[in-house]
Formats: C-alpha cells, sequence, structure tokens
C-alpha cells in the first residue's frame, strides 16, 4: 500500500524532509554524508525550496553545508596559520592591510554569500569614501583575493569573487597613480649641496649613499661597517632592515625592527662605490668619531651599523622621509630668498624616490641594460626594462622638446 504524502495546512503537498511547524512554518531536515543531521526554516514554503535547491547544487558540488555560517574572517584566519613561503615584512604587511581595512565591515559578511558586485562595491568604498591610495587598494586586493582562493580550495564557495574586480577601478580616473620620477640633475645637484650645510650636515651621508647607489631604504639603512670595503670600492648588500607592527601577534608586542634577507635572491649582490658615495661613509665615520657616538642597536645578532642618529640607533624608514619632508621646505625656503623666481627647487620625494633617481642616472649615462638589473638587485629584467623605457621615454621627450625651442627661436 502506498504511504500517504504529507500536506500542510493549506493542502500543499510537502516534500520529503519537509515539514511544517505548530507556528505555520516550515522546515526541511536532511543527513549529510558524515551523518549529521541539519534542519533549515522559513515562513514561506516558496523560499524553503529555494534554499533546498541551492543545497542541492551545493551537494552536487562538493560545497560544506557549514559553509552558511563561515564568515571572511573565519577563512583568513585559516589562511593567517596555514601562509607559508612569505618573507616577515611582506607577511606583517598582509595582516596589517586585511586586519585595518577588510576584518571591522566587510570581513564580517558569510563568505558564500559574497558576489563580485560586493567586492567591487568594497573596493569602490575604500577608494571614494575612505580616500586610500591605488598602492593601498591593491594591497588589500592581493591578501583578500588570497583569502577567497582559500575559500574556494576549502569548498566553502565555488568560485573566487574578487578575480579581476579590481579591473574597472584600475581603469577609472580614481585609481590613476602619480607617476613615479627621481630628481633631475639639477634638483638632485640642489639636494646635495643644500644638504652639506651645516644644519643638515648629519644627514648628507645616508642621503648621498640612496642616491649613489639605488639602494632600497632597507639596505641602506641595514649596512654595517663590515658591509662596506672602502679600499677596493664595494658595497655587500646582503641583507635588509625591515620595521613592522608585531601587535597581531600575542606572544609578540608593539613595533621593532628586524633583520631580513633581501627581497629577492637577485638582491643579493655587490655595488660598486661611487666616488662621493665613498666620501659620505667617510663622512659619517668622522662623525661617529667626533660625536663619540657608538651603536646601541642589536638586531637579530647584527650591529655596528653604520648610519645612526643622535642615540646610536639605527634609521627607520618614516624617519626618514620626515627629515626629507623637513629639508624641502627649508631648502626651498631658502631659495626663495635667493630670488623670487628660482631656477630649481625640490619637488616632493620619498626616500624610494631617490632609488629612481640613481636609475634615471644610469640610463642617462647609457648604462648596459644587464649591469643596471645587476646593481639594483631586480629579479626580472623585464622589471629593469620598463624603467629603463619609462626613462628613455622622458629622455627623448625632453630632448625633442628642446629641439623644438631651438628652431623656435632660430625662426624668431
Amino acid at each position: 500500500m502506498a504511504q500517504k504524502r504529507l500536506s500542510d495546512k493549506g493542502r500543499q503537498v510537502l516534500r520529503k524532509g519537509e515539514g511544517q511547524r505548530s507556528n505555520g512554518s516550515y522546515y526541511y531536515r536532511w543527513t549529510d554524508q558524515a551523518g549529521e543531521r541539519h534542519t533549515i526554516y522559513s515562513k514561506s514554503l516558496t523560499v524553503l525550496r529555494e534554499r533546498e535547491k541551492e543545497l542541492d547544487l551545493d551537494k552536487a558540488d562538493g560545497i560544506k553545508y557549514e559553509a552558511m555560517y563561515v564568515t571572511i574572517n573565519d577563512v583568513y584566519k585559516l589562511w593567517k596559520d596555514l601562509k607559508r613561503g612569505l618573507k616577515n615584512n611582506t607577511f606583517e604587511n598582509y595582516k596589517y592591510m586585511y586586519e585595518t581595512f577588510v576584518a571591522p565591515t566587510f570581513g564580517k559578511e558569510r563568505v558564500n554569500r559574497i558576489k563580485k558586485s560586493d567586492v567591487k562595491r568594497f573596493y569602490n568604498n575604500l577608494a571614494d569614501v575612505r580616500g586610500l591610495k591605488a598602492s593601498t587598494i591593491d594591497s588589500v586586493h592581493t591578501v583578500l583575493h588570497q583569502v577567497f582562493e582559500m575559500a574556494v580550495e576549502d569548498s566553502y564557495i565555488r568560485v573566487n569573487p574578487s578575480n579581476n574586480a579590481l579591473n574597472e577601478l584600475k581603469r577609472s580616473h580614481l585609481y590613476k597613480t602619480e607617476k613615479r620620477r627621481g630628481l633631475t640633475v639639477q634638483e638632485q645637484e640642489l639636494l646635495l649641496s643644500f644638504l652639506k650645510k651645516a644644519k643638515y650636515s648629519h644627514w648628507y651621508p645616508v642621503f648621498a649613499v640612496l642616491v649613489g647607489t639605488g639602494m632600497r631604504v632597507g639596505e641602506a639603512t641595514g649596512l654595517r661597517w663590515q658591509d662596506i670595503d672602502l679600499e677596493n670600492g664595494i658595497i655587500d648588500v646582503n641583507h635588509t632592515l625591515v620595521y613592522y607592527d608585531h601587535r597581531t601577534e600575542g606572544y609578540k608586542k608593539g613595533c621593532y625592527f628586524n633583520i631580513n634577507s633581501p627581497k629577492t635572491e637577485a638582491g643579493v649582490r655587490q655595488i660598486p662605490m661611487l666616488e662621493f658615495v665613498k666620501e659620505a661613509f667617510l663622512m659619517e665615520k668622522k662623525y661617529h668619531q667626533e660625536a663619540g657616538l657608538e651603536c646601541h642597536s642589536v638586531i637579530d645578532g647584527y650591529s655596528d651599523f653604520i648610519f645612526l642618529n643622535r642615540n646610536g640607533e639605527v634609521y627607520g624608514q618614516a624617519s626618514l622621509n620626515k627629515a626629507i619632508k623637513r629639508i624641502i621646505r627649508d631648502c626651498n625656503d631658502e631659495q626663495f630668498l635667493k630670488s623670487e623666481s628660482p631656477e630649481v627647487l625640490l619637488p616632493n620625494f620619498s626616500c624610494h624616490s631617490l632609488r629612481h633617481t640613481f636609475t634615471t642616472r644610469l640610463c642617462e649615462a647609457g648604462t648596459n641594460i644587464k649591469l643596471m638589473q645587476d646593481i639594483l638587485g631586480h629579479q626580472d629584467i623585464s622589471t629593469t626594462m620598463n624603467i629603463y623605457a619609462d626613462v628613455t621615454k622622458e629622455l627623448r621627450e625632453k630632448e625633442l622638446g628642446n629641439l623644438e625651442a631651438y628652431f623656435a627661436k632660430q625662426k624668431g
């Protein structure tokens, strides 16, 4: 005899696993492959059956039922525990980006409910409302994309909703960034000559070394006396000084320095020492002797650092960039005292701009690209070639502009 089919109070036939509660709402019960029983509820039978369809699709695609309870932050915690192969400073930067910009709001959303439009809306909010720079949003996207990728791998979602989510924003005018440029020869000369004056003379050595070597900031500030050979004019780059926030780790507190290997394998290199760079090192040595300055910084077993503040401690990049702002202000003020229309003024620039300045000088000197790659420590020669192409294009445009001006003058 056929089993009687259940129906609700409205005489609608209920399917296997479905039922109606005394308050008129509906439920659907099933047992998963692990033998665990689950129940979902809805006031509407139509809505309940839509959820049943979703569950059937999830089961067919191997999506875990518990995905409906898992937030993006939950997956991030898993990613953070399992992620390997990143340098400490890179990993700390990723954690900072996520925990600052994602975790407090977007990260609380359930991962299986996120669509590409949600990710786009989140990125637009970072740009339009919070006013984040393009590079910062890029960093947020890098870590968030990896978190969603782990959610795919662990069967919480089918596809990564952040795939290509940043493309549209990148094409918009809001995302365009200022093109990085180095100092011109005249600006470089103005900077170095100004730094030789008494008030800022203690800053001259470190900035002269950055201008004359193209070293990354952490590579320069991490230099020890044993890393330079003044007699043979060689700088041995074999580590970098990093400064990051450990407050996200329970057993570590605060921000402090660490020693890391260079950014890439190619970062381990020897740089030829230009004469003015050698003079800068000698000036720093003389300053230490006259001031009785000793290195008090011991970082991961490394000590005897070259560039020290007045307390005998190493410099952080933030300290150098703050100094640059004061130098730009005072130098330009002095230029305006000399003339109402100075021929040269210092533009706004940062420590990293000095690496680009050195690269520009190499291009202007017609340096072989392979040699440039070796000196700059680029892992991929395409990085060097892209910079070379940008700089040489600027040089061509400048020369053509000079030529136009010359012919215009002749015509006049």
